[in-house]
């Protein structure tokens, strides 16, 4: 009798110590495993709110451009009883001058009433590389529209994108002639009818944690001409 109650009492002493570093080794997996996925979702989240982000600050940007694109010529020289001139701050031209990757134009952009000089431009003011910069200014009489002063402000970083204007005319054919400007090509400003604008964002600080890549956004629009202008020299007029 004496000699059972041992052998119970050892039988029912709990696990032994290899049985212990089993469960800890699956414990440790199993966590492990957790915490990775964790991680992962994680830097998921912050890879997509990185989209996100760059997606609005580039479509916030490109509803700026829309918005001044749509005043752009106005007011023109058919609006005014006197004679207009290219250079009279109380007209607008309409486009100054166009290439693939910037775009110069003046229009009343402020609804106030005062012709503005707007320019969109890849570094435009010499010290962002990668950034698609907004100038805007008041127009000066007597200045010739290329000739107007800058005043580089908002603007949208890391652009890697180009070309990223794009002109068509009212038949739907692209401007391929660039760079174009009011001195030297104001008929062929005058064709254009259609803008298009296509922006990608490439944050090369931070990795996609599936493909290990940088992060890229892409934003596309298009907007057309609305207000006749005076984008050849003299009073000839645009959006045809």
């Amino acid at each position: 009798m004496k000699n059972h109650s041992n052998r119970r009492a050892v039988h029912e002493g709990g696990f032994t110590l290899i049985e212990m570093l089993i469960v800890i080794a699956v414990l440790a997996t199993v966590t492990g495993g957790i915490f990775l996925q964790l991680d992962t979702a994680q830097q998921r989240i912050n890879t997509e709110q990185v989209k996100v982000d760059n997606f609005d600050e580039a479509r916030d940007f490109v509803d700026q451009f829309f918005r001044d694109i749509n005043q752009i010529g106005y007011p023109n020289g058919r609006m005014v009883s006197f004679t207009p001139l290219i250079n009279d701050s109380r007209v607008a031209v309409g486009l100054v001058k166009i290439d693939s990757n910037a775009i110069w134009f003046e229009g009343d952009v402020n609804g106030t009433g005062v012709v503005q000089s707007v320019q969109y431009k890849i570094n435009g003011s010499g010290s962002c590389t990668l950034c698609l910069q907004r100038s805007q200014v008041a127009k000066v009489s007597g200045t010739d529209p290329e000739s107007q002063a800058t005043s580089w402000g908002t603007e949208v970083n890391d652009v890697i994108s180009t070309p990223i204007f794009a002109y068509y005319d009212t038949n739907g054919n692209a401007m391929t002639t660039l760079p174009a400007d009011i001195d030297s090509n104001g008929s062929t400003l005058a064709t254009i009818k259609t803008i298009h604008i296509s922006l990608t964002i490439q944050n090369s600080a931070v990795l996609d944690p599936k493909t290990r890549q940088p992060i890229q956004t892409a934003f596309e629009g298009e907007v057309s001409l609305n207000n006749c202008s005076m984008a050849a020299t003299g009073t000839g007029i645009s959006c045809q």
